[in-house]
């Protein structure tokens, strides 16, 4: 949820680390801090609440010269936000200083310990407990910086991706990691460290990506990873597919803005080279090897947090109705805890746009540990989720920066959709009903482009509807999910209270709810359950609530109950959701905007949860 970056080479480390952390900044954060070294060892740091541009205002004008260096931005989890709980940390002697990810489960006991043995602590944080550590055992045993942090870590317990220096040990950097992410981008007598591509981008597209209970000597010249036994590990350079022009707005206020427009793009990148419309079924590279020990399933299970989560509620109804296979969505956090029950011929899907989400890859961990075939739906090449699934499918949407996932769900219900051809066609989906699933997906950039020329309408719905501070989202079959996500959007980036439930659950309960002043968001198109929504929305009128429909274009009966309506093309009821999400998106996004808030930014939350 952090951000971490290292520089150790032959440059002033100053502006690279800085243009590093400003390349982070859409993962979240509440404060920040730098440390440079000087070849003599000479510290200079500089700490600071809110913006990264905090940061730099304080440290303009001072001397921060220096070839090797930390920065980091802090999302709190122990100890207030205030300049002393940013890092980076240091032990009693500001010898050794470390930045860190993750959460250091046992802390109080780890830091009642060192209390014991003398060692002062200057923060309410679990992260400084790490850098004392590391001084009493270097301390006790005479053991220089390589050697004394492996045996630290054997002591934690928790999450970490970790960078640590000790200025009397010049060019070198530690990086560690357990379970949150950390890279080595690989340089010209210089390489940087950090815990997202997007930090070093400017610098080198070549990384080396850690696993959990690694860590790595990294100096200018050169690098090494070791497990924590201190046996070398072999790694591997990837190169990076995307540059930083598609992590800028390129014109657009928010990211947020940029990234709903995109969606037209990132569907077509998604769905290139896999629709094959005249055999009806799709073409998914990472699965081939596992083909037919897909055939053999028997049931899956769907894994996501949040909006991965509405998702995988998406498809689960695909894959039940096409695929013809028992399939639940599971939400990740609870996954492990409710001691699932496996059986032969299960498989785990684990989806998430970055592949870091922990509670996502917990689950991951707990099939595989049971034996489970697992899948993962990622965004990002070389992410944990992807190099720990068996096998996989890659979104290729490019970086997602805003906090507030838009086209990373669409792009996951146009893979779940392709994942149903391919497995529905091992089974018993016709070649009939195949080819017109993918021809319909093959329309559906086109069909999101029309739904986007309503942005001005959208807008004016969301300036009508400003004052309101309670809403109701409302979606039956494929389009509960949709609700759901609709109301997650406007909880994140404007902080109102909304509601998304299933329609046929209304009367029970929630239809209290309603009056003048509590407008309902129903999601009614010409489907399957069309009646039943019609329905809702008299019951709705009956109690004088407003309501704006999602409807089917050229449905002209709705509009004379509905207060307001969004028309949007037909497609097939199983892709529907990729349509009827993005008036939700645009509406969020300027109910967002006409209160001033910062949309891509939203307060409390972190674009990459890499902690429980």
């Amino acid at each position: 949820m952090c951000g971490i970056v290292g520089y150790v080479g032959k440059r002033e480390a100053l502006p690279i680390l800085l243009d590093g952390i400003k390349n982070l900044e859409y993962r979240g954060y509440d404060s920040a801090g730098i440390l440079v070294v000087d070849s003599k060892g000479k510290l200079s740091l500089a700490k600071s609440v809110g913006k990264i541009s905090n940061l730099e205002k304080k440290i303009t004008n001072q001397n921060f010269s220096g070839s090797w260096g930390i920065v980091h931005s802090r999302w709190a989890t122990h100890g207030g936000v205030t300049e002393a709980n940013a890092h980076p940390h240091c032990d009693c002697s500001k010898n050794i200083w470390l930045v860190h990810n993750g959460i250091i489960e046992n802390f109080q006991e780890l830091k009642e310990a060192l209390l014991k043995r003398g060692h002062h602590f200057r923060s309410q944080t679990d992260t400084e407990v790490i850098a004392h550590l590391i001084e009493e055992i270097k301390k006790e045993k005479g053991l220089s910086l390589k050697e004394a942090v492996p045996l630290a870590l054997k002591k934690i317990q928790g999450t970490y991706g970790l960078v640590i220096l000790d200025r009397r040990e010049p060019h070198l950097l530690v990086a560690a990691r357990n379970f949150s992410p950390l890279l080595i981008g690989v340089g010209n007598q210089e390489n940087i460290v950090a815990s997202d591509v997007a930090a070093i981008l400017s610098h080198t597209r070549k990384v080396v990506y850690l696993n959990d209970r690694e860590y790595a000597l990294i100096t200018p010249q050169d690098f090494e990873i070791f497990n924590l036994d201190s046996q070398p590990i072999s790694w591997r350079v990837q190169e990076i597919d995307w540059d930083l022009k598609a992590a800028k707005k390129e014109g657009f206020p928010h990211f947020m803005l940029k990234e709903i427009f995109s969606q037209p793009q990132s569907l077509e990148d998604s769905l290139r080279g896999r629709l094959l419309i005249e055999e009806g079924n799709a073409k998914l590279g990472g699965l081939e090897r596992i083909k037919e020990t897909l055939r053999k399933i028997n049931r899956l299970y769907l894994v996501g947090c949040g909006t991965a989560y509405f998702a995988a509620k998406v498809g689960e109804y695909m894959l039940e109705e096409y695929a013809q296979i028992p399939t639940k969505a599971e939400i990740g956090s609870e996954f492990r805890y409710k001691k699932p029950v496996f059986l032969k011929g299960d498989a785990l899907v684990a989806i998430s746009q970055s592949g870091e989400t922990a509670d996502t890859l917990a689950a991951v961990r707990e099939a595989k540990e049971k034996g489970v075939l697992t899948l993962g739906i990622v965004n990002v090449v070389g992410s944990s989720i992807a190099r720990q699934t068996d096998a996989g499918v890659y979104q290729h949407i490019g970086p997602e920066i805003s906090v507030a996932s838009t086209k990373a769900f669409t792009s996951q219900i146009a893979i779940l959709a392709l994942l149903t051809l391919f497995l529905g066609r091992q089974r018993n989906l016709s070649l009939v009903m195949g080819k017109r699933i993918a021809q319909e997906l093959s329309k559906i950039p086109s069909l999101v482009k029309k739904v986007l020329s309503q942005a001005d309408l959208i807008k004016n719905l969301a300036n009508k509807y400003a004052g309101y501070k309670n809403f109701l989202f409302l979606g039956r079959k494929y389009n509960f999910p949709v609700a759901c996500e609709g109301a997650l959007k406007l909880k994140e980036i404007s902080y109102v209270h909304a509601e998304g439930i299933g329609s046929g659950e209304m009367k029970h309960g929630t239809i209290a709810m309603i009056d003048k002043n509590f407008p309902s968001i129903v999601l009614a198109f010409q489907d399957s359950v069309y009646e039943k929504n019609l329905s809702n929305i008299q019951e709705i009128k009956a109690r004088q609530g407003k309501v704006i429909a999602l409807a089917t274009q050229g449905d002209k009966k709705i509009k004379k109950i509905a207060d307001d309506v969004i028309y949007l093309p037909k497609t097939l009821e199983m892709l529907m959701p990729i349509l009827a999400v993005i008036p939700l998106q645009l509406f969020a996004y300027y109910f967002a905007v006409l209160k001033g808030l910062d949309v891509d930014h939203p307060r409390n939350l972190a674009k990459s949860v890499t902690v429980e």
